[in-house]
Order: C-alpha cells, then sequence, then structure tokens
C-alpha cells in the first residue's frame, strides 16, 4: 500500500529562507501569519493528510461513486467523515474573507494546504477545491445579497461549489454553447440544457451544492459575447436562509473515466432550474475566468502534488529492492544483492523527479505570493506588477506542471518495475490520476496557445519584459558569488534561449500566425524551464547561506546536489525547445489532412 509524508521541512524552508514570509506583513492577513502560526498551519494540515485523507485515496480509486435511482450520489466510505473533519478544521476558509466567516490568512498557505492535500488524496481534495474557485467568483462579481446568501455557507464548508462550462458539442469552443436562460419575471432565470464533465457534481458531502453556470439569455448575440453566468443551487434557498425545496437540476449520469474515481464526474441536467445572474448579461465569461485562473493554478498544484508522492514511494522502493550489483562493485556485500538504488538509472529517474518537484514547489509558493500582492496590496504599481506575472505564468503553471507531473509518475512507476503495474502497489492510481490534470481546465495546448497568443503580446509584451528583468537582474545581483556559478551558468543559458525564442517569434509569427501555433507548446515549455531555473537559483542561494549559518548541513547539501542535477541533466533541454520553435510550422502544416 502506497505511503505519504507531506514535506513539511520543505515548505518552512521556502517561507522562512527563500520567500521570506514575513517580508509582507504590510498585506492583510500576514502579520497574523507569524512564523509559529505558519509552522502550526502546515503541521497540522500534514497530520490531516496523512492521517484522514490518504488511507482513502486508494480505496476511494477501487470504490468510486454510486448514482443512486433518484439521481443522488454517494461517495466512497470514508468520505464524508473525512470532509468534515477537514471543513471543521476551517480550512476551506482559511485565506478567505474575515467578513464572511473566513480566517483571512495567506491565499499562499491554503495553495501549501492544497498540495498536501492532493498529494494525500487528489480525488477528495477537489470538493473542498472547487468551493474556492466559486467563492472567488461570487465575492469578485456577486451582488451583496448574493454573497450574503451563497458566501458564508462555502466558506464554513456546509456547502460546496461547482463550474458548469462544458457541453457535449463544445469544451474550449464556449461560444457554441447551447444552455439557455429564460427570465422569469421576477429576477431570477430558468435555466435549461445539460452540462458534462462536471467534478463535484453531485455529492453526499455538502448539504448543499451551488452550481455555477454558463447560459445564454434568450436573445442574445451568438458566440462568447453572448454568454452570461448564473448563480444555481442544488436546493433553492428561503428568505430566512433556510434550505427550501430541490431545484430542477439532477445528476443524470457518473462519467466513467480513466482516473479520480472518487470524485463525481457528472452530467448535469438542467430543466427549468432556478438561477441567478452573476454580474453583467452577456459578460458571463469574463466573470467565469475568475474561477478558471483560481483552477488552474489548482491544477498545476495538482501536477506537483501527484509527481510529489509517486517520488516518494518510488524512492523508498528503491531503496529496498535487491536487484543485481553496482556497476563499481558491490555496495552491500553482506546482501544478497544491493538495493536498486545504486543503478544510475534508477538514479536518473528519481533525481529527475525530485529535482522537478523542489523547483515546482518554489514555483507554485512563489506564484501564491504574486497572487497575495495582486488581491491585498494598496501599491497600484505593485499590484500591476503582481498581476502582469501571474496573468503571464498561469498558463505556464497549469501546462508544464501537469505535463511533467505525469510523466513523473510514469517515471516513478517505472523505478517499481512490474510492481509499478499491480493496483495493490498504487503506482497506477498515480499514473491514471495525473493524466487528467493535462486535460482539464483547458488542455495544455490550449494553455500554450493562450501563453504565446494572448498573454505574452499583452500590454505590448510588459509582463514578459517584466519576468526577463527580474530574472536577469537575480543573475548581475549575484555574478560574483562563486559558489552561485553552477547554478547562474546554466540559468543564464536558458534565459537566452528564451529571449532568442520570443525574438523569433516577433520576427516570425505575425505574418504567419502558423509559426506561433507550431511553436507554442515549446514556448511554454522554454519559459517553465527558465522559471524552474530561477526557483532552483534562488533556493541555491538560500542555502549556501543556511549551510554557512551551521544550519542542516545534510538537507542543504541535498538541495544544492538536486539543484546542480537540474542544471546539468534538466535546464540543458531549453536548447531543444529552441531548435523546434525555430523550425516553423512548414513542415508541420504540409501534409494534406487526408494523408493523416
Amino acid at each position: 500500500m502506497p505511503s505519504y509524508k507531506a514535506p513539511v521541512e520543505e515548505v518552512l524552508f521556502l517561507l522562512r529562507d527563500v520567500f521570506p514570509i514575513q517580508r509582507y506583513n504590510n498585506l492583510p492577513g500576514f502579520a497574523e501569519a507569524t512564523p509559529d502560526v505558519v509552522e502550526a498551519i502546515v503541521s497540522e494540515a500534514a497530520k490531516l493528510c496523512e492521517e484522514t485523507l490518504q488511507p482513502l485515496n486508494q480505496t476511494g480509486d477501487r470504490a468510486g461513486c454510486v448514482r443512486n435511482k433518484d439521481g443522488s450520489v454517494a461517495t466512497p466510505q470514508g468520505f464524508k467523515e473525512a470532509y468534515r473533519a477537514f471543513v471543521e478544521g476551517g480550512w476551506v476558509g482559511l485565506a478567505a474573507d474575515p467578513d464572511y466567516g473566513g480566517q483571512g490568512l495567506p491565499f499562499t498557505l491554503a495553495a501549501i494546504v492544497d498540495e498536501f492535500a492532493s498529494s494525500a488524496n487528489m480525488a477528495f481534495a477537489m470538493y473542498p477545491g472547487l468551493s474556492q474557485g466559486a467563492l472567488a467568483v461570487l465575492l469578485t462579481h456577486g451582488t451583496g445579497a448574493q454573497k450574503t446568501m451563497f458566501v458564508p455557507k462555502l466558506i464554513s464548508g456546509d456547502w460546496s461549489g461547482t463550474m458548469n462550462l462544458t457541453e457535449s458539442h463544445c469544451g474550449t469552443d464556449l461560444g457554441l454553447l447551447k444552455t439557455k436562460a429564460v427570465p422569469n419575471g421576477d429576477g431570477s432565470y430558468a435555466i435549461f440544457g445539460e452540462k458534462i464533465f462536471i467534478s463535484a457534481g453531485e455529492h453526499d458531502l455538502a448539504e448543499n451544492i451551488i452550481h455555477l453556470v454558463l447560459a445564454r439569455i434568450e436573445g442574445a448575440p451568438a458566440g462568447v459575447k453572448g454568454i452570461s453566468l448564473f448563480v444555481v443551487p442544488k436546493i433553492l434557498i428561503e428568505a430566512d436562509g433556510s434550505l427550501g425545496p430541490a431545484n430542477k437540476v439532477t445528476c443524470g449520469a457518473i462519467e466513467h473515466k480513466m482516473g479520480i474515481h472518487a470524485n463525481a464526474t457528472c452530467v448535469m441536467n438542467y430543466d427549468g432550474a432556478k438561477g441567478w445572474l452573476v454580474g453583467e448579461p452577456h459578460r458571463g465569461l469574463a466573470a467565469m475566468f475568475v474561477m478558471m485562473n483560481e483552477a488552474r493554478l489548482g491544477v498545476a498544484i495538482q501536477g506537483l502534488a501527484i509527481s510529489e508522492v509517486a517520488y516518494q514511494n518510488a524512492a523508498a522502493y528503491a531503496k529496498e529492492r535487491l536487484q543485481g550489483r553496482a556497476l563499481s562493485g558491490p555496495k552491500y556485500p553482506e546482501k544478497p544483492a544491493d538495493p536498486i538504488i545504486v543503478h544510475p538509472d534508477v538514479r536518473r529517474s528519481l533525481m529527475t523527479i525530485r529535482a522537478f518537484n523542489d523547483a515546482a514547489r518554489a514555483l507554485a509558493i512563489w506564484t501564491a505570493l504574486k497572487s497575495d500582492i495582486a488581491h491585498r496590496s494598496k501599491d497600484k504599481t505593485e499590484v500591476r506588477a503582481a498581476a502582469d506575472s501571474l496573468g503571464l505564468l498561469t498558463p505556464v503553471l497549469k501546462g508544464v506542471l501537469t505535463d511533467v507531473g505525469f510523466d513523473n509518475t510514469v517515471k516513478a512507476q517505472q523505478v517499481l518495475g512490474g510492481h509499478g503495474y499491480i493496483e495493490e502497489w498504487g503506482m497506477e492510481q498515480f499514473v491514471r490520476d495525473a493524466r487528467i490534470t493535462m486535460i482539464y481546465e483547458g488542455a495544455n495546448g490550449i494553455q500554450a496557445l493562450d501563453l504565446v497568443g494572448r498573454k505574452l503580446p499583452k500590454d505590448g509584451g510588459r509582463a514578459m519584459m517584466g519576468f526577463l528583468g527580474e530574472v536577469k537582474f537575480f543573475v548581475k545581483d549575484n555574478e560574483a558569488d562563486a559558489s552561485l556559478a553552477p547554478y547562474l551558468l546554466g540559468l543564464e543559458q536558458g534565459l537566452a534561449h528564451l529571449e532568442r525564442a520570443t525574438m523569433w517569434f516577433m520576427q516570425n509569427a505575425i505574418a504567419k500566425p502558423e509559426n506561433a501555433g507550431a511553436g507554442s507548446y515549446d514556448y511554454m515549455h522554454l519559459l517553465g524551464l527558465v522559471a524552474l531555473g530561477y526557483m532552483w537559483a534562488q533556493i541555491a542561494k538560500a542555502a549556501i547561506a543556511s549551510k554557512a549559518a551551521g544550519n542542516g548541513d545534510a538537507a542543504m547539501e541535498a538541495k544544492l546536489l538536486t539543484g546542480k542535477y537540474f542544471m546539468e541533466r534538466i535546464m540543458p533541454e531549453t536548447s531543444a525547445h529552441l531548435a523546434r520553435i525555430s523550425a516553423g510550422a512548414g513542415t508541420m502544416m504540409a501534409l494534406p489532412a487526408e494523408q493523416f
């Protein structure tokens, strides 16, 4: 049976030494996040995830969710009790607005808890995770009455949230959606239509489910300009806040899918369900993007989370499994064979995963801090810079962390050999669960197109110039430190490749847009590698300083070695990405469609 140990010390090192959280005490909620409070939160979250959520991961996967004849859905055994423990601990409202019952602590801490929960039990973590996105939409675009009615209950976890976008004939191209909204004459609308792939669309964990639904008001313009957003509760709410009769929204089926079996992915039927407009008419997609961006950061963290738990189990196996002898001679002569950790190819897999995980965690926390600045700072210049960074890097985190996260689960499975293919060891579940992260909340090819087509040229390339400038400043500011040279050299080379790729797009993509499309995926990964390399340079700087102060020499040395591995073995991939980008779209687009 697989196991999981939350990386508490790794997180505390990042928050203490790499991105000192106390620097942000001028922001609301950060002053309350004292070192003792942060350590207590991280440690308690780890305990909950290790002891309550992780033991349900494999059993939940095997049992799955069951749809009853009346359309209700039962989650696997133990999930209701685990959900109650999660919400009673206040974890849903950790970073939520105190005016509505939240704790108001940094979003960064909520992102860390999200990693732990997703590593322990990704299918479970999606239930409260989706509520976070619903909260963000309602707090940003909801009316005062909607906030009062829905937000406190979502924060408490008594109610949960969903997002309803996809229909059987349209996913990415939401302009094709057919779900319609008919005015009832009392300020509400009757919603008619069918949505598919709705995560947590129906379940027995919360007493009500608050659906956020994209639909087209009768007579609205065609395409995305005619889409509106509606809040549609599963159970209608009386004027005094108590629950009334059931709304006309039901689960028509549970999707039979490759992974995340313990999360109810539903077909949702709206048969005149009563809903209320959120935000302005025909501006629903802009409102829903608040939730989608929240969700994309959450999915990026899922990619890291599954990579981490897969790594832990592969490393544990490699230290115990005896097979063959080390190429340089027996390392454990008293045993009949050496553990496979002595073999370079096994270490290649494990080091590659570990080098990614450490940097990806740093990148997730760094980005979460940018989110806190963007939403909490009163300095307009600071807010703009943080928002630029978020806009640029959200598709990169979603695409790169999930692509690599999935690849890493496969590498970890390979370490176990035949046992990795057997259900009881748990590795095949990690592979299956990780696969969806590359698809939902915008398939990764769409993330790449969004990056190159929208985020890169936005505001004259201001966000990209800001990122390049920040990395260059770090390199320049630390170039005299010889101990950092192994990390800065690789970062500089990757940065040069990124600049050349950006310039190539400027020169070749405007006249021929297919060049941008053909190179977008490689550009996303190229930018991702540079961002991860930037994280490693900062981690190395903090680790060197920590060693000099006599703190945790063995742990710091391990970080420095892992960072060197990243720069030597992973960072050089930037040159391959540049070569593919520079090849353009000619050959890729030349083969006639009928020849495929």
